[in-house]
């Protein structure tokens, strides 16, 4: 008979990911209560960008401004905790998850299955993003008018 083998974090769920699960259970509960507003789901993306670590507080808030600017028509909200932006349907198009939340080397802005980047039989859906620079933010506007388009 095998000895029986402890639990361990690479067994199951880290902290991080149990507390996005939770996050997002939260989530579902508010949207089910009746009278949750667009201004619920704002405040709710500007309480998870203060809840960052100031360097990727700054990147977010720039999506967040990016986003708002390029594509005043989504909605914000939080998804799994993370600031996200979903259409007229509720579902989420794109979403910033922040280089803390799971310890991660980048924050990444990723594009649910609602965005329209489709480019063939293979396109990039999640990008790295390290810095905040004219560029970048060039990029990030191109690819929210895309996903919206």
């Amino acid at each position: 008979m095998p000895a029986k083998k402890a639990t361990t974090e690479s067994d199951g769920f880290t902290a991080e990911e149990r507390a996005a699960m939770k996050a997002r259970a939260a989530e579902l509960r508010a949207e089910g209560k009746k009278g949750a507003k667009k201004a619920d789901g704002l405040q709710a993306v500007l309480d998870s960008i203060a809840k960052m670590n100031p360097e990727d507080r700054a990147l977010a808030e720039r999506v967040h401004v990016t986003v708002s600017a390029e594509a005043p028509d989504l909605e914000p909200k939080t998804w799994y905790g993370m600031p996200a932006y979903a259409n007229a349907d509720g579902k989420v198009v794109l979403f910033f998850k922040n280089a803390g939340k799971f310890n991660e080397r980048y924050s990444t802005l990723g594009f649910e299955g609602a965005a329209h980047l489709d480019d063939g039989d293979l396109w990039p859906v999640v990008f790295a993003i390290q810095a905040w620079t004219p560029a970048v933010e060039k990029k990030v506007a191109e690819l929210v008018r895309d996903a919206v388009s």
